[in-house]
């Protein structure tokens, strides 16, 4: 039996998201990656993602245990890429990503990214587009093994990410 489920974040769940997004941070830093700072993201990024309805958690018996920001609107960096994307269709887009301590390991990322593929062909959006710090090793794997194809390089005020995509099967 599953026992794992994926949904959208309320605000009674904005304290374990900041709990797991803290320790990610604190992963981050331990491995010495600037992806993630004191300034971002913050409190008040997740609370945007719950108002704007981005937020979804992945619970593991009734525990949330991962988070991410679920974006069908677009995004705005994507526009300028050093490089070229897949496909020039809607795409879905994830972002803020955070597994919490205890379940790093366990491959709970790429379960959260395998919901977000159902999701988006639930709504009819057959391109998944995703970026990451060069210096994120850990994504980088989950999204070469999710079947992820490197397009480039895209630019944030923060710095440049790398920018993978994926098709997904109509």
């Amino acid at each position: 039996m599953d026992s794992y489920l994926f949904r959208p974040a309320q605000a009674s769940d904005l304290p374990r998201i900041w709990e797991i997004v803290q320790q990610a941070k604190a992963l981050m830093d331990r491995e010495g990656r600037r992806q993630w700072d004191a300034t971002y993201p913050l409190p008040v990024h997740l609370e945007a993602d719950v108002e704007r309805h981005y937020a979804y958690v992945l619970e593991e018996s009734g525990k949330v245990v991962a988070y991410a920001a679920v974006v069908f609107d677009g995004e705005p960096a994507y526009t300028q890429i050093r490089g070229r994307w897949l496909s020039d269709e809607p795409f879905v887009v994830v972002h803020r990503l955070a597994v919490a301590e205890e379940s790093q390991g366990q491959g709970v990322a790429t379960r959260v990214m395998r919901e977000v593929e159902r999701l988006s062909v639930v709504r009819g959006v057959f391109s998944f587009r995703v970026d990451t710090h060069i210096e994120n090793l850990r994504m980088r794997r989950v999204l070469e093994k999710g079947g992820f194809i490197y397009c480039g390089e895209v630019f944030y005020p923060r710095g440049s990410r790398m920018a993978y995509e994926k098709r997904l099967p109509r």
